[in-house]
């Protein structure tokens, strides 16, 4: 017998799933909307996901595997819906990933079938987490996440160093996956590994970011590139730094790639991380870059500053001050939909247009990465609109 108690829930949950997203009109930018609700948290996850429906087994109809967070999500345009793979972490503090639906790309998500899983091929592998999800000019989807396992030469003390590597699967159907080996590079450690959408020479391509530790990027930083010829032994030989770290910018501590880079008429135009450190820790924000069409290694356009930032309520979570990105979608009216995670905790989206995401990435002034340039670059401003208010 099913719980009376679900279906009390189950009320309130829908209620929840059909809550039309509106716009956060104490916001703007002019480079994108911001919506006033999260697109994702754990409230929306199936309560069949949670609970123990049977009252026999659950008489207390208690939460037998509750969810700490729904956040960093790979996002895909999948016959005209709009799709999440959602890092669920649950409140043993491992991560799932779960597929997240919506028709429109804004609001009304539910979490869809069951979580994924897919052969088990590493025994080490202990947690999955941040799916970058492409759509690949060979015709697979591909997903390629971070596979973390206890480091093996830390001493018997030290029960929290960690080994991240890349980890790649692949669908047609976003129901079938399949596992193939992970992605080995020179670096010993792999985080914010994405796949590129089109061959290179032949070739299949990658954005690394190189690392020396778990957390510190020692030697290492910066987004690199690199290639492979065989998706079935991913060995990428050589990675070459295209953007790399900064003192004093907000990618000062490391970077790296978010979702793969999307193609304009004026080049790739990436929207990547960055990491500063503060008094109260470090900080998480986006921005953006663009590479060459013709070598999207060469770096074209890199405005200054931040793109999205931890913004009002998106400060505080499990991990405050954090934006993190590794989903974005265009769809065929040429709109983008960038999905976001604030603070380990939620999704968000902010959407905006190609012609946008161009004139802020290739009109918006550069850092000069000095203050008093800084300065004459904002009074250049001024002064410039001063005269257009003054006639």
């Amino acid at each position: 017998m099913i719980h009376e108690k679900y279906y009390e829930l189950l009320k309130k949950q829908e209620e929840l799933l059909n809550i039309k997203n509106e716009i956060d009109t104490s916001f703007y930018n002019g480079v994108y909307t911001k919506y006033k609700y999260p697109a994702l948290t754990r409230h929306h996850v199936p309560l069949h996901w949670r609970f123990d429906l049977d009252k026999e087994s659950n008489p207390f109809f208690m939460e037998r595997l509750g969810v700490n967070a729904t956040f960093n999500a790979g996002a895909i345009y999948h016959e005209g819906k709009y799709y999440m793979v959602v890092r669920l972490e649950g409140v043993d503090r491992k991560s799932i990933f779960a597929l997240a639906v919506s028709d429109n790309g804004v609001d009304q998500f539910q979490f869809i079938d069951t979580p994924l899983v897919w052969e088990d091929i590493d025994n080490d592998e202990t947690n999955i987490y941040d799916m970058r999800l492409v759509k690949h000019e060979d015709g697979w989807i591909y997903g390629i996440y971070c596979s973390e396992s206890k480091d093996p030469d830390a001493p018997e003390f030290d029960t929290s160093s960690a080994v991240a590597q890349a980890g790649l699967v692949r669908t047609k159907d976003l129901k079938e996956w399949e596992r193939l080996p992970n992605i080995k590079t020179p670096s010993p450690q792999q985080r914010n590994v994405v796949l590129h959408p089109e061959f290179v020479d032949g070739k299949y391509a990658f954005y690394t970011r190189p690392q020396d530790g778990f957390i510190s990027t020692g030697s290492g930083g910066g987004i690199a590139f690199g290639l492979t010829e065989d998706i079935l032994n991913p060995v990428i030989t050589e990675e070459k730094v295209i953007h790399g770290k900064k003192y004093h910018t907000v990618y000062e501590v490391k970077n790296g790639q978010g979702p793969a880079p999307i193609k304009t008429d004026k080049g790739w135009i990436h929207i990547a991380h960055g990491v500063r450190n503060t008094a109260a820790g470090l900080r998480y924000v986006l921005y953006t870059f663009a590479t060459s069409l013709e070598d999207p290694t060469k770096l074209i356009a890199l405005p200054g500053g931040h793109f999205i930032a931890p913004y009002e309520n998106e400060r505080v979570g499990d991990v405050s001050n954090v934006i993190f990105c590794n989903g974005a979608i265009v769809n065929e009216n040429n709109e983008v939909f960038i999905y976001y995670a604030s603070s380990d905790t939620r999704m968000h989206v902010a959407t905006t247009t190609i012609d946008q995401l161009i004139d802020y990435t290739f009109r918006t002034p550069e850092d000069p990465y000095r203050s008093l340039d800084s300065a004459k670059q904002r009074k250049e401003l001024v002064e410039k609109n001063n005269q257009l208010l003054n006639k």
